[in-house]
């Protein structure tokens, strides 16, 4: 194979994760005679079409709940019916954290009718999105270090700038929703969500009710520092009811 072609390498690549279930930057370096630095671009690309996970020193197949999830309009309106409910939370003149992702991007565009929002993010789809609006909150940005996997800013610069505000609410999404111990992530970078959550009043969890009981190992936020969930109104009697004696409040969207 050629090392020019792109296209032909990465799906190449796609086929022996699917295949292997893990595979190592090194090792596809040497099959496909390119450097470790193309085969890193390869699998941020491939991450970005949702094709694998990445972790350190190369990349894992995606679980199978996850590559059972379509991306489509059904999701689209599943996550708009969670920023409504989530948006109902907050009052005119809130100082809030908007966390990066596409669950919690689908909040921006219920908050035109805010007035005087103070909102801190990481993420620049977030950001831009709220220039986009006409009620114009006064926008801050965490800076930090850019991380391709999550694409928002992360570290210690980023903890330092949290650490200088206070906040009444956080609104974060998640990959999946341990029972027993709270909120996962397939990201190994967690630190900067511990933060947004020490320096905010109330915790907003924003999370389709179809990741409820996954299982992903990196635990992002427990129980103790998170206020409300919200959540589909198909969340089952069962999980709600766990997931209250945790001390959380359910809004069901």
């Amino acid at each position: 194979m050629s090392k020019r072609n792109t296209q032909l390498r990465r799906h190449a690549i796609s086929n022996l994760v699917n295949q292997q279930g893990e595979v190592s930057v090194e090792e596809l370096s040497q099959q496909f005679e390119t450097s470790e630095v193309t085969i890193r671009k390869d699998l941020a690309s491939l991450e970005k079409n949702g094709q694998l996970l990445r972790r350190y020193g190369g990349a894992i197949a995606l679980p199978s709940e996850v590559t059972s999830e379509e991306i489509n309009g059904e999701v689209s309106i599943r996550k708009v019916e969670l920023a409504e409910a989530a948006a109902k939370l907050i009052r005119d003149h809130n100082r809030i954290v908007v966390d990066s992702g596409s669950t919690t991007a689908a909040l921006i565009q219920q908050l035109n009718t805010k007035r005087g929002l103070v909102v801190m993010t990481n993420s620049l789809n977030v950001a831009n999105a709220l220039n986009e609006l006409e009620n114009e909150p006064h926008l801050l940005m965490t800076g930090g270090t850019w991380d391709a996997h999550s694409e928002s800013f992360q570290g210690q610069v980023a903890e330092t700038v949290l650490r200088s505000y206070d906040f009444d609410q956080l609104f974060i999404g998640a990959d999946g929703v341990d029972l027993d111990r709270g909120t996962t992530t397939f990201n190994e970078l967690v630190g900067l969500s511990k933060v947004m959550a020490e320096v905010s009043r109330e915790v907003i969890v924003m999370v389709e009710s179809e990741k409820v009981a996954r299982k992903i190992p990196n635990l992002e936020l427990s129980w103790e520092a998170i206020d409300i969930l919200v959540t589909n109104k198909d969340l089952s009697p069962e999980y709600r009811q766990q997931i209250e004696s945790n001390g959380i409040k359910v809004v069901l969207a």
